[in-house]
């Protein structure tokens, strides 16, 4: 009897762990073409298909007039962005490789938002016009816009905002190890 038991205990978990598999195999293969299936980082990622890194520059030169300040929740007060200094009419240049999500106004302003291999979206705002249009495909430096008299540009990942002013490269780093005491060289 006991033998009995065991094999229906087996059966029976054997049957509940391949239909959760098979769930979640079905939401991820399911999810649209445009969802990433890698970790959500904002580095390169570990895995069979990592994706190159990505290339990223200020879409403006000028000073940062408003620095990146994160909100309390999800709607306080904050600059979900960096705003730019700039003279008006500048062209305004796509951060770095991607895809137009959006183009258009909101609340009477125009923007525009450039998704990224990387998982990363990054927005372009309070534009003076626009030159793109949603489907558009960018690459670093095309023109997406014009400015006013300063470029909001800001970073999300996934529903979280962070500051854009960190997906810019420092240059290369080079290190010089020396030996010393207690150094194990």
């Amino acid at each position: 009897m006991a033998d009995i038991y065991s094999s229906v205990t087996y059966s029976t978990l054997r049957r509940v762990v391949l239909l959760a598999l098979a769930a979640v195999l079905t939401l991820i293969f399911s999810a649209s073409p445009a969802r990433s299936l890698a970790p959500a980082s904002f580095g390169p990622t570990a895995g069979p298909v990592a994706s190159p890194p990505v290339l990223y520059r200020l879409p403006v030169r000028g000073p940062i007039i408003d620095p990146f300040r994160a909100p309390v929740g999800p709607y306080g007060a904050g600059n979900r962005g960096v705003e730019i200094g700039t003279v008006p009419g500048t062209a305004v240049a796509s951060a770095a490789d991607g895809a137009v999500t959006f183009a258009g106004p909101v609340g009477g302003d125009l923007f525009v938002v450039v998704s990224h291999s990387d998982g990363v979206r990054t927005t372009y705002g309070f534009l003076a016009t626009i030159s793109v249009s949603a489907g558009t495909v960018v690459h670093l430096g095309d023109t997406v816009g014009t400015a006013r008299s300063s470029v909001h540009w800001g970073a999300r990942h996934g529903d979280s905002y962070f500051d854009p002013m960190t997906l810019l490269s420092a240059g290369t780093v080079k290190v010089r190890l020396v030996k010393g005491r207690g150094s194990a060289i």
